[in-house]
């Protein structure tokens, strides 16, 4: 009974430090847009996306040595369509066209998303717990960030909601594909960061036509993008896909617009009211209680995905186990 209490134990605290280190993804995220505004050139955002993901990819690929084989070939391609290649544009193009914080908060909505695609895809019912933990984390972000400004753009709105269907499928694809036998998340994420880049570079070129010039401080801005923002960051955020559960993974998510209002309010001098101060508590409570195990009343048989390799497999069996039939994969 020690033994067993003693692994429990042990396995939970494993998995808080891998949640942990999943947060830090989204915690870089949130200073996107201070350095986009204060160190890069204005209105160049699918230039910017570019320089987000191919230099990242590359360097990954580099450091992986390891490319992919047989159907993994267009599992890259459709998770770095999905993950990168079509999100950051849609995300781009939404924030641009959106008053105030609109499309931080239809991005709030992803745990929805993916708890809806998790029925759809893998068959598995969400929790009651689930559903009002995303609603509410939706909630709080509004509260942080929405304001009130002009008439609604409807291209805007539904880029939002693309670039949230896109990333919330991707994840959803990503936990149940796996990763072929031998190969780690490094490699995973430098196929799906350059297949990503690869599909903005046309669309880059045709939109906005050749590249600005750069000086000290976009380079520099660049630079963070690329390594800290995008290339560590995406690293850590699908090797927590790998790990936990895609329900836990994405109610990490609201990190990212709690992060950029503290970075607003601390760097660029930006008031925090009251108002937004109680939606943090909320979004950032939710973000908590989405890392929960499901209770035992409320967990439900789901299947194992096939396409894990053995390493993951084990990696993931204990916690599993503990964490009940919510979204397992």
């Amino acid at each position: 009974m020690k033994t067993n209490k003693h692994s429990v134990e042990k396995a939970n605290k494993r998995n808080g430090a891998v949640i942990a280190l999943t947060a830090l993804a989204p915690i870089s995220w949130g200073s996107t847009y201070a350095v986009t505004t204060e160190f890069l050139p204005p209105d160049r955002p699918l230039f910017t996306g570019l320089m987000r993901a191919l230099p990242a990819g590359l360097l990954l690929l580099a450091l992986a040595r390891t490319l992919p084989r047989g159907a993994w070939w267009w599992k890259s391609l459709v998770l770095g369509a999905l993950n990168i290649g079509a999100f950051f544009p849609l995300l781009f193009l939404s924030a641009y066209r959106l008053p105030g914080g609109m499309a931080a908060v239809v991005g709030s909505i992803g745990p929805l998303f993916v708890a809806g695609l998790a029925t759809v895809l893998l068959g598995e019912r969400p929790t009651r717990r689930t559903l009002l933990t995303g609603i509410a984390a939706a909630l709080g972000v509004s509260l942080v960030v929405l304001k009130a400004a002009g008439a609604l753009d409807p291209v805007g709105a539904l880029a939002a909601l693309a670039s949230t269907a896109s990333m919330s499928t991707g994840t959803v694809l990503t936990k149940r594909w796996g990763r072929p036998e031998g190969v780690g998340p490094l490699a995973l994420t430098g196929w799906q960061l350059t297949a990503g880049g690869l599909l903005i570079a046309p669309l880059a070129f045709l939109v906005e036509g050749a590249p600005p010039a750069l000086d000290g401080r976009a380079v520099a801005g660049y630079v963070y993008l690329a390594l800290a923002n995008t290339a560590v960051a995406y690293w850590l955020w699908f090797r927590g896909i790998g790990r936990l559960t895609a329900t836990q993974v994405t109610f990490l998510g609201p990190l990212s617009p709690l992060t950029a209002a503290v970075i607003g309010w601390a760097a660029l001098g930006q008031a925090l009211t009251p108002v937004q101060l109680v939606g943090m508590a909320l979004a950032f409570g939710a973000t908590l209680l989405g890392q929960r195990p499901p209770r035992a009343a409320d967990a439900s048989p789901a299947s194992q995905p096939q396409s894990f390799s053995s390493t993951e497999k084990k990696e993931q069996k204990v916690s599993m186990d503990l964490m009940g039939g919510e979204l397992r994969r």
